[in-house]
């Protein structure tokens, strides 16, 4: 099969590899949608330690086209959206119901073969059925969706709730419809690319600002929630809280980022500053929200790419103005 395959930090080659076979529980799938993963690419962790080579993609769908002798809820044909995150089940984070911590967590893409392939290995427990109506690019986007949908569980957002999202890109505006569904306004996003600011009105914002206009905001935020992972969006997002403000550090920095936040403003605001890592049992609850319509994927997938334009693809990623690109 064919596989775009990262054999070092920022270096990614086409290559003809063997079929994937299924273990007894596992099945495979012939990859129909795949996310880019633009973090590993640049050598910056997944969800966990990344060994090159690697075949990357956790986001991911396609069909079921062969399962595992012990599979009995996958047959042949099934429409699969994939959770790439796979838990040990022993260590003291599983057998405590907080799995996405597992000491020993496993990613497909980011430890073992992911969806820039033809076809990828998949345990039977980490596909989830895709309703007829969802494309299999909807579908490889449940995974960010779940991700969103946790960082929400670790946060109160309320009907009439004031958020500010800092990052106007894919997360970001799937933030925004979440916090509207929650009730929240007013709801700002913070995006200093202007081009999309349209698209945040559309999908729910009271306004889009860029970062220098928010800065003339004097009032504050009940939640702010950063999703871009840089110094100076994060720094930004802990001031723009208010008194018994909520701020959620959602966005992906560099592990030796470093941010100053004075001690006094968090005691003398009350603050509360929450993390949120991968999407622990929210597959199925993102899969029914776009479902229903609830949350709107598509016109977030501003780009289309090939398997064969993925070298240079991902070497030009940054300057495309991408909001989210889907491998087909």
């Amino acid at each position: 099969m064919k596989a775009a395959v990262l054999t070092d930090k920022m270096n990614m080659e086409i290559q003809e590899l063997p079929l994937p076979a299924p273990l007894d529980h596992e099945v495979i799938v012939k990859v129909k949608a795949c996310g880019t993963d633009q973090h590993i690419y640049h050598g910056q962790p997944g969800s966990a330690e990344v060994q090159f080579p690697i075949v990357l993609g956790h986001e991911l769908s396609g069909e079921v086209v062969q399962v595992g002798k012990n599979v009995t809820q996958f047959t042949v044909g099934n429409r699969v959206s994939i959770n790439p995150n796979m838990y040990c089940g022993t260590c003291d984070y599983c057998r405590g119901n907080r799995v996405h911590l597992c000491d020993n967590l496993q990613a497909i893409g980011v430890t073992r073969n992911g969806g820039m392939g033809e076809y990828c290995a998949v345990p039977a427990a980490n596909c989830y059925t895709l309703p007829d109506e969802l494309s299999y690019e909807e579908g490889a986007m449940i995974e960010p969706l779940g991700c969103v949908l946790h960082g929400f569980n670790q946060i109160k957002v309320w009907p009439g709730a004031s958020v500010l999202i800092i990052g106007g890109g894919y997360i970001g505006l799937m933030m925004l419809q979440v916090a509207k569904m929650y009730g929240a306004s007013p709801l700002i996003v913070s995006e200093p690319d202007v081009t999309k600011h349209e698209l945040a009105i559309q999908l729910g914002a009271t306004k889009a600002v860029s970062p220098e206009e928010l800065e003339r905001n004097k009032d504050g935020f009940d939640v702010v929630i950063e999703c871009v992972g840089r110094k100076e969006s994060m720094t930004q997002a802990v001031k723009m809280a208010k008194k018994g403000g909520t701020v959620l550090l959602f966005g992906v920095s560099s592990p030796d980022t470093k941010i100053e936040i004075q001690p006094f403003d968090i005691f003398s605001k009350e603050l509360t500053i929450k993390g949120s890592f991968i999407n622990p049992h929210t597959h199925d609850l993102a899969i029914s929200l776009v479902q229903q319509g609830k949350i709107q994927i598509k016109p977030l997938l501003s780009h289309q790419f090939t398997m064969d334009q993925l070298p240079k693809i991902m070497k030009e990623y940054p300057s495309l103005k991408v909001t989210k690109g889907i491998i087909k």
